[in-house]
């Protein structure tokens, strides 16, 4: 039976760099991506307000009529949502440093971090009406490098272990799932994995959701030191913005890895 490793983000002690903590946590996120994937981060930089004003925010936009929208105009137009993604974005630098540090790949990091921009899209999946499949998202894996992922109180989904086997992930409000995607697997020659991933939706709430991608604007190239005898090279450097080009053309997207095809050796 799987289950999701658990990382504390919250202890300031876990997160001063170079420090025993600060290393050993890393060791345990890079450890889980290697082994799922993916894993839960306990985070708590966004403030419950903000939380509840961003999943406030997504559920208005899917739930009011396009008529009652218009007539309400903001003098801010997405502070929250802006005030959520720069928070969740240091998620997203923590987990990728310490990952660059795992692996003594530390001096491309700046190179990476200049590359990096986020994609931030919100989601709604609804219960299955009598007589309909529970199914509320395909299996997939993320094009991206690193995803964060949040929801409200609402499970469903479920992720694809190395072994083939799916298991459930059990989320609190406070928590967040850090995933690596297709990006993030061939950089590492497939020392991370790019997990399936999937929403299965068999309760009567509506599950929100809300996914922070992070995408490099250049060349991704794996470096030389994850390739040796042991693993030779599996993918040829590649335009990240052009593999998603690839992808969003409907008979790729059927392929079972997408990234092998695109950019394998």
């Amino acid at each position: 039976m799987h289950k999701l490793p658990s990382i504390d983000f919250t202890n300031k002690k876990n997160l001063k760099p170079s420090s025993t903590s600060w290393l050993a946590t890393a060791l345990e996120a890079t450890r889980a991506l290697e082994e799922y994937g993916c894993f839960i981060a306990e985070f708590d930089k966004v403030t419950p307000e903000l939380n509840d004003a961003v999943f406030h925010g997504l559920e208005d936009l899917f739930d009011i009529p396009i008529e009652t929208k218009v007539l309400n105009k903001s003098t801010k137009p997405f502070e929250n949502v802006l005030a959520y993604n720069k928070l969740v974005a240091e998620l997203e630098e923590m987990v990728t440093r310490m990952v660059f540090e795992t692996y003594g790949v530390e001096k491309y990091l700046d190179a990476h971090r200049k590359m990096v921009t986020y994609l931030c899209r919100g989601m709604k999946y609804r219960p299955p009406v009598e007589n309909e499949t529970n199914m509320g998202f395909v299996p997939h894996t993320d094009k991206d490098f690193i995803t964060v992922l949040h929801q409200n109180g609402v499970n469903g989904l479920e992720v694809k272990a190395r072994d083939g086997e799916w298991f459930s992930v059990e989320l609190v409000p406070s928590s967040y799932i850090v995933m690596s995607g297709d990006a993030a697997m061939a950089w590492s020659n497939e020392r991370l994995y790019s997990p399936f991933h999937r929403v299965t939706m068999n309760g009567k709430e509506s599950r929100y959701s809300i996914a922070q991608f992070s995408f490099l604007e250049g060349i991704i190239e794996t470096p030389k030191e994850f390739v040796d005898e042991e693993h030779p090279l599996l993918y040829k450097p590649f335009d990240h913005l052009k593999y998603l080009d690839f992808y969003n053309k409907e008979e790729n997207r059927r392929l079972e890895c997408a990234i092998r095809t695109y950019c394998g050796v």
